[in-house]
């Protein structure tokens, strides 16, 4: 859990009706939908790869991981949707997002133990949940639990 004296920034974004966020200090950089190559035998999560200048990254759909229906219309995924590229322990990877919103600063004190379960998602993927301007809450993943020690292991290898 986060401590409660800090602040963090958090780059925010919506898989399915969701809102969720993870900590500015992970995400290297936000890319717009590009071509995806598929990777033959790779776990049904991975989506495929980018060469996003000269560097291939996995592209991870969290949308298969977490179970969540995407809510974008193919007209809107040009326009809003896109690729947090994570730095997760040295491994870039990026997760596909429905849309961006922006990056906001939470105060630790703000920052709530997860529910059993959100939409689907286990909570040992959240590291808490915030209360947001709108009055619903915002989900904060824990990057660093998104992917177990083989499985990241497996996504690196991909390169």
């Amino acid at each position: 859990m986060v401590d409660t004296d800090s602040q963090l920034q958090l780059v925010t974004f919506h898989l399915g009706e969701e809102l969720y966020g993870v900590n500015i200090m992970d995400v290297k950089e936000i890319v717009r939908i590009s071509n995806v190559r598929a990777i033959p035998n790779a776990p049904y999560y991975v989506e495929g790869f980018i060469n996003l200048r000269g560097e291939i990254i996995p592209i991870i759909d969290l949308h298969k991981r977490f179970r969540i229906k995407a809510s974008y219309r193919p007209e809107d995924i040009e326009m809003d949707g896109g690729f947090i590229i994570l730095n997760i322990d040295g491994t870039r990877i990026g997760i596909i997002i429905d849309k961006v919103e922006r990056v906001i600063p939470v105060n630790g004190a703000e920052i709530k133990e997860p529910p059993q379960m959100i939409s689907g998602i286990g909570n040992e993927y959240i590291e808490g949940v915030v209360k947001s301007d709108a009055g619903g809450y915002l989900i904060m993943l824990n990057t660093r639990k998104l992917f177990n020690a083989k499985e990241l292991q497996k996504i690196s290898d991909i390169k």
